[in-house]
């Protein structure tokens, strides 16, 4: 039986709009085209109040996904859910004359329902990715940016100290495609048990030295609090809970080769937290037939790589073009159900003339389980006696998860981007007893 997805009036609202855009208003007017705010510019007000320093951002990201074929549960829905961001960005220098210093403030929100939990995966083990990247971390309002950022010598030393999540300065990384293997910072959906993505933030410090204005490399300090990912805690200011630290550092290099746009990031990241085994007791045994508990490690560590390369362009419009991607992520073995991840996509940006703004992403990923982790499972199904799939109490054995998602992005108008997708996932959890699942998907990005 298909069902509808259950989106709220506000969404329904957004929607509407689609077919209310007029390429022919000015750009100060409610949804000019070329005006990056929906609800326009206020007469000029926003427009003057940029200038003097006060940025205001009202964002909307809205996914449907629905599970046309396959998957753990074939019974066919679609499933909605989103996310609303209200911030303010301040130009200190402008406002109170301190120089080259910002200050960011951002309150997120998000709700609804993911296609994935119940329908795409085994939800006795769950999945890796997500066919709805907005969906997670719980459904409510959260303060995701708190941060002041100052730079000295001439700029060529940023810091930034405040609340905010590892993935907005280290292994950072767009998110236009749906999916959550393609989206964001790839290492806090492999170790999101001590790296914490948008929309969760955590006291945080970074430091970047710009060698020049290609190079740079920056080190930081993030309290690990898993407290912080707790759904009554999204306004949490107190560092009760903390268990210690996660240091990344990064080199990142923006080239130009033939004179367009790249960028290279090669990172490491080490938490001083205690980390428990997935497989091995205090005794080096098996935890799962000793039945003692689980050894701990006293730290754990990964890095990552990255790539963002445009290739070709027009000599009309350097933006347009074919652009590759690829990035690859590393995990601790002994602690980490995920030991390595690699992804790897194209965007073309304005296929055609008449639609100079539209773009078109593939990508493809895998997922790779530990195989100490796997072993894990395996043993705990033998001590249980379990060696039926269909038997509720058995665990499923995880291996390898391939997703893949094709999109086209309309550029309806400068505030507001559609892209339908469709995606595939072979191994749904890295369960090889799950079919394989197609999903069609709708991916709306707004700013009010």
């Amino acid at each position: 039986m298909f069902q509808l997805p259950n989106i709220r009036s506000s969404s329904l609202a957004l929607a509407a709009l689609l077919g209310g855009v007029s390429p022919t208003s000015g750009a100060h007017e409610m949804f000019a085209s070329d005006s990056p705010w929906m609800l326009g510019d206020w007469n000029g007000t926003r427009t003057e109040l940029l200038e003097k320093g006060y940025d205001f951002t009202f964002g909307y990201t809205g996914e449907m996904g629905s599970n046309l074929h396959g998957g753990y549960d074939h019974d066919r829905t679609a499933r909605y859910s989103d996310q609303f961001t209200f911030a303010s960005h301040l130009d200190l220098g402008k406002i109170l004359g301190w120089h080259d210093t910002e200050f960011q403030l951002t309150i997120t929100e998000r709700h609804g329902q993911n296609i994935s939990n119940d329908r795409i995966n085994d939800p006795r083990v769950g999945g890796f990715t997500s066919a709805q990247e907005v969906w997670g971390r719980g459904e409510t309002w959260r303060l995701t940016q708190l941060w002041i950022k100052q730079k000295y010598f001439d700029g060529a030393l940023d810091v930034k100290f405040g609340r905010f999540g590892e993935g907005e300065d280290f292994n950072s990384f767009p998110c236009d495609f749906q999916n959550l293997a393609f989206c964001g910072s790839q290492v806090g959906n492999w170790v999101g048990g001590i790296w914490y993505n948008w929309p969760v933030s955590q006291w945080a410090l970074r430091v970047r030295y710009n060698f020049n204005d290609e190079l740079y490399a920056q080190v930081g300090v993030f309290e690990q609090n898993p407290s912080n990912l707790e759904s009554g805690n999204g306004f949490k200011l107190s560092g009760s809970g903390t268990q210690g630290a996660v240091m990344p550092i990064e080199l990142v290099w923006s080239p130009r080769v033939n004179g367009l746009k790249g960028e290279y990031r090669a990172g490491y990241y080490y938490s001083n937290a205690k980390a428990q085994d997935v497989l091995k007791d205090s005794n080096g045994q098996p935890a799962a037939l000793s039945g003692q508990a689980y050894r701990s490690s006293s730290s754990k560590h990964g890095f990552w790589l990255g790539m963002q390369q445009q290739v070709t362009s027009l000599a009309s419009d350097q933006s347009r073009g074919l652009s590759l991607f690829a990035n690859a992520t590393m995990h601790d073995k002994k602690t980490n159900a995920i030991d390595n991840y690699v992804q790897a996509g194209v965007v073309y940006k304005g296929p055609f003339d008449a639609r100079a703004k539209d773009d078109i992403g593939f990508a493809l990923a895998r997922v790779h389980v530990n195989p100490g982790y796997r072993k894990n499972a395996r043993l705990t199904n033998q001590a249980a006696g379990l060696d039926d799939y269909d038997n509720p109490g058995y665990l499923p054995v995880q291996d390898t998860e391939y997703s893949a998602e094709l999109y086209y992005g309309i550029h309806v108008a400068d505030w507001l981007t559609v892209r339908p997708n469709l995606q595939y996932i072979r191994h749904p959890g890295g369960v090889s007893q799950v079919d394989a699942a197609l999903i069609g998907g709708l991916k709306i990005q707004s700013s009010f």
